[in-house]
């Protein structure tokens, strides 16, 4: 590559970076107070919830067309028109705020809004990444993503806390809608030329295109096995952190709510860690299957050593409320979080290596919309599980199963050769 052409390449790369950062930080100031302001509002536990899942259920409905669109049309146009979109409709919210017209259904509405602008931002955004860098430097552009993300995750809860108890609720509305323009004006910034491809009009051409790229994924037996593999961790593990951990920690243990909060930061942090991490040993790698594997073996043995935690022999050994088994779970659930990423990280890397530019966003939307789905899926079956056997049973049902389809999974593996 000519030095020039790096230069442009990092140039891109970095504004793709800062605009990712910005509008994740801002978002996370949000999210994090919305809860708390619903309820000073005087919304109920039910409208809390309500909130969580309009958070991300229309973004996974649209997701299917927004590969669609993100592979018709300029990816960066698209990216640069929803954040622009979600800064008019969160700083209009704001303004609402401040004159005293907000409430309850017209925050619920603004969210769909917003989701529906992220489903459609979200599979674009993942589209153009590999168009901005060279494939062998895919793992650590996702890896260096990842990172920063978390760091804006970890940023956007104390920002959040700290304007709402100063400030109030159009200040974090002001700043999440800045944060969006700013994310817009950067992705302008960016150098990028759109391959115009030939496609049907009409609706019957728009499901023929959705169609090619669910043939897409079939047609590689290694990203179809990748989607199983996603919606399996999706649907066992992520429930461990958002039902799992919160009754175990209010039902059994004898903590105060500080330190919950302090386990939450260490589950952010492990995030921070594993992506930093996949960069340092991983960052050079072609091969994306030590690091899965790898992964794969932390969780399992994190999930295993959490599922003997929570056995009652355990804690009458141990001892409930001692600062030995606050810091045996800070070390697993920080463990278990880097083992998510060291999964999560080569198997992005390997759907953008091996998938075709014309598909990319279509490929990421469908992947996405089924390993995410798993998650809510996964914390029903938990809940319908958990009020019929004892809570380590259920974990550790879990971990044996996770087991089982990892050995299938690798040994599935061992029979293709793409990897």
């Amino acid at each position: 590559m000519l030095k020039n052409d790096r230069k442009i390449a990092n140039t891109n790369l970095m504004l793709y970076f800062l605009g990712r950062m910005v509008s994740d930080t801002g978002t996370s100031v949000q999210m994090v107070i919305m809860p708390l302001y619903i309820i000073d509002a005087g919304g109920s536990a039910a409208t809390v919830g309500l909130f969580s899942f309009l958070y991300l259920m229309p973004a996974l409905l649209v997701y299917p067309f927004a590969g669609v669109f993100g592979d018709r049309l300029n990816r960066k146009k698209i990216m640069v028109v929803t954040d622009l979109s979600s800064a008019v409709v969160i700083l209009g919210l704001a303004f609402g705020a401040y004159t005293n017209r907000m409430n309850l259904t017209l925050l619920l509405a603004v969210q769909i809004i917003v989701s529906l602008l992220y489903g459609l931002f979200d599979p674009a955004t993942k589209g153009m990444l590999p168009q901005l860098v060279a494939k062998e430097e895919l793992t650590r552009a996702n890896s260096n993503l990842a990172t920063l993300r978390i760091f804006a995750n970890l940023l956007g809860p104390v920002i959040g806390t700290l304007l709402y108890a100063s400030r109030g609720i159009t200040v974090v509305l002001f700043i999440n809608g800045i944060s969006f323009l700013l994310s817009g004006i950067s992705e302008m910034l960016i150098r990028y030329k759109h391959v115009k491809q030939e496609s049907a009009k009409g609706l019957s051409g728009f499901a023929a295109d959705l169609s090619e790229g669910i043939r897409v994924i079939l047609a590689n037996k290694v990203i179809g096995k990748l989607c199983v593999f996603l919606l399996a961790i999706s649907a066992l593990i992520q429930p461990v952190y958002s039902v799992v951990l919160p009754l175990f920690f209010r039902i059994r243990l004898e903590y105060s709510d500080a330190q919950y909060g302090y386990l939450q930061m260490v589950i952010i942090m492990g995030a921070l860690l594993g992506s930093i991490l996949m960069g340092l040993l991983f960052g050079k790698e072609k091969n994306e299957a030590k690091p899965l594997l790898v992964g794969c073996s932390l969780l399992l043995c994190t999930m295993l050593v959490f599922s003997i935690l929570l056995f009652p022999y355990s804690l009458a050994l141990i001892g409930n409320g001692t600062v030995l088994y606050f810091a045996l779970l800070i070390v697993v659930f920080c463990l278990l979080t880097a083992a998510i990423m060291f999964i999560n990280v080569p198997i992005n890397t390997y759907i953008q290596r091996a998938t075709p530019n014309e598909y990319m966003s279509r490929v990421f939307s469908i992947v996405g919309m089924i390993t995410k789905g798993g998650s809510p899926l996964g914390a029903l079956i938990y809940g319908i599980v958990l009020s019929g056997i004892e809570m380590y049973w259920a974990v550790l049902s879990a971990t044996l199963l996770i087991m089982l389809i990892s050995i299938k999974f690798f040994t599935s593996f061992s029979k293709i050769h793409d990897l």
